[in-house]
């Protein structure tokens, strides 16, 4: 393991902090609920579910992060303006923690930063994500809002190299006026959150390893990833999946572990139904690696799993 040379953010989100040196502070992990075709979704345009379920599952993931140390997040997902207001309501009712607004459409992200501002959650929130495709609509209104944390995503669909991914966070890769990382700027963001995108294996996943890397070298703000979406969209395990789901989820958690060893800084894990494998596998790698850092002068923070479960 290593030290970067380079001074290393470490931002506070209503009380989770993310960042650090590797083995300075305990992986921060988020789970996603209301996910397309999420079983306790009952009408996702409407954005009714099953509470006790959505709040059996919520409480899965604060066990185990109560257990190992590692903080949470919730990742929220919504397919419509009303579902997503819904979403964030019942999630800042049932938990404490900070939460993800995310959606694939951008009008929806807009909503949930304005609606946020709106009732007073802003400093619980993080937009998910500042991206090549925002549009000025989602900018102004995120600007307009009182959001400050942000993921800021490196993908770049016209160069998934290295350097077209981090050329698209500092400058905007001759697709964009600006950067990305100017951009976030721009709207009012003090804790960015890198991601360096997770591509299929085979059209650049591993790179976005090394871009966890480079991106905590160069800025020194927190990386980290939804790792899990390679070996989800890994097509020979999707297939192996139909005779042996254990396989398939074996694979899909383990993959926490790549991104811990490349220095990332948080991990958004997928389904959150996973949380009691996911934590204790998390636990395990940032023990490892705060035991390999120990002589480059890098305590392990108070609560961190290797002070806790060792």
């Amino acid at each position: 393991m290593f030290r970067f040379q380079k001074e290393q953010e470490i931002v506070n989100i209503a009380g989770v902090k993310v960042g650090g040196q590797p083995g300075e502070l305990p992986t921060v992990l988020a789970g996603t609920i209301f996910y397309n075709k999420h079983e306790i979704v009952e009408d996702a345009a409407k954005g009714l579910f099953d509470k006790q379920k959505a709040e059996k599952v919520l409480n899965l993931q604060e066990n185990a992060s109560d257990e190992t140390k590692n903080p949470q997040m919730v990742h929220i997902y919504g397919t419509t303006p009303e579902s997503i207001c819904r979403y964030i309501d019942f999630v800042a009712e049932v938990s404490d923690a900070p939460f993800l607004i995310d959606s694939s459409e951008g009008q929806v992200r807009a909503h949930a930063a304005r609606y946020v501002s709106e009732i007073g959650l802003s400093d619980r929130a993080v937009y998910n994500s500042i991206n090549m495709s925002i549009s000025e609509s989602e900018l102004k209104a995120l600007a307009e809002s009182e959001l400050d944390s942000s993921i800021i995503l490196g993908f770049n669909a016209m160069d998934s190299s290295l350097q077209g991914r981090m050329a698209m966070l500092e400058e905007g890769a001759n697709l964009l006026d600006r950067g990305l990382l100017s951009i976030a700027e721009e709207c009012g963001i003090v804790n960015k959150l890198i991601d360096p995108s997770i591509t299929p294996l085979g059209d650049g996943a591993g790179v976005a390893l090394r871009m966890t890397l480079t991106a905590k070298a160069k800025w020194g703000h927190p990386t980290g990833s939804g790792i899990h979406n390679a070996p989800s969209a890994w097509s020979w395990l999707q297939k192996k999946k139909e005779k042996d789901p254990l396989l398939y989820k074996i694979c899909d958690i383990g993959s926490t572990c790549l991104q811990q060893a490349a220095a990332g800084d948080f991990i958004l894990y997928g389904p959150i139904e996973n949380a009691p494998y996911i934590f204790p596998m998390a636990a395990m790698g940032d023990i490892m690696i705060a035991e390999a850092v120990r002589d480059l002068g890098i305590e392990p923070s108070t609560k961190h799993p290797f002070n806790v479960l060792v």
